[in-house]
């Protein structure tokens, strides 16, 4: 197999930095709306510096499930349906932004990539309030945790020969043959690329650990949370194939976090519910 060189941390972050600039925005935004006396006008001028990302905003607030009545500007959208729901539409609109083809060299078509994104970020909230952990920046870890993968295999496209992509039954797990490929996983790399982007520095280090892959992973709970969220996504069909394998329900995961079979079981509906109702308003 053809290996790509050292890849360069500049050339990391020179194909992240052609991305939408959407994550950016959700990130603002959460810090915004951790002030309760943020108004009205300095959300929607932060949205406003995305023109792709407001007309998607729009678009879903005008959906059956959300509108009694069209909206045709940012500041309707954001009184008709909160600050907080705001937040989780950003979210979508991200995702659906940032998740326009299929990652090739993964393997992954574009529809069970958003919906893998989406569902972890909602687990993520969800799991959050249990955990004593912040429940917008949780989310926003769990939506951008697979931000690595969107960048790697865009440099894969410069020098690997397709044949050469991921093979689950070669290699049983993306980081080997990211390992192999790269000489480095795209937890690393997604951590890179949201450290640059100036993203809380818990967030940074719970997406490079969220693998769970050596003991000392274990003492980052955020870490520990992003795990478990991935296997709540599993459990619901809406893991990826080559990730399946960091998932495996480890009892010490659930202890650090103190989360119980109790309260995973309502925790588990509560995210089945309020993933189907944010698709419906696709």
């Amino acid at each position: 197999m053809a290996a790509a060189p050292a890849l360069a941390r500049e050339k990391l972050l020179t194909t992240a930095r052609l991305l939408p600039a959407a994550p950016q925005v959700l990130a603002q935004l959460g810090e915004l709306l951790q002030d309760v006396n943020t108004n009205l006008d300095k959300i929607t001028a932060l949205l406003k510096r995305d023109a792709a990302l407001v007309a998607r905003i729009i678009r879903i607030s005008n959906s059956a499930f959300f509108s009694r009545g069209r909206i045709g500007s940012i500041e309707e959208a954001v009184n008709r349906v909160g600050y907080g729901e705001i937040y989780r539409l950003v979210g979508v609109a991200t995702t659906s932004r940032l998740v326009d083809r299929a990652l090739v060299y993964y393997r992954v078509d574009p529809g069970p990539l958003r919906e893998n994104m989406m569902y972890t970020a909602l687990a993520c909230e969800a799991l959050a309030p249990e955990c004593g952990l912040d429940s917008r920046r949780a989310y926003t870890a769990g939506l951008l945790r697979a931000l690595g993968m969107l960048v790697l295999d865009r440099v894969a496209r410069e020098f690997l020969p397709l044949e050469n992509a991921y093979d689950h039954h070669r290699y049983g797990g993306y980081g080997a043959w990211e390992g192999q490929v790269f000489s480095l996983g795209s937890c690393e790399v997604a951590a890179l690329i949201l450290g640059d982007w100036h993203f809380p520095t818990d967030i940074v280090d719970a997406v490079r650990e969220n693998h769970l892959l050596r003991d000392a992973d274990y003492g980052n709970r955020f870490a520990c949370l992003l795990n478990v969220a991935g296997w709540l996504a599993t459990q619901e069909q809406f893991g990826l194939p080559g990730e399946l394998a960091y998932w495996d329900p480890a009892p010490r995961k659930f202890e650090r976090l103190g989360l119980s079979e109790e309260k995973m079981r309502p925790i588990g509906e509560h995210v089945r519910h309020e993933f189907e109702r944010l698709r419906r308003s696709l």
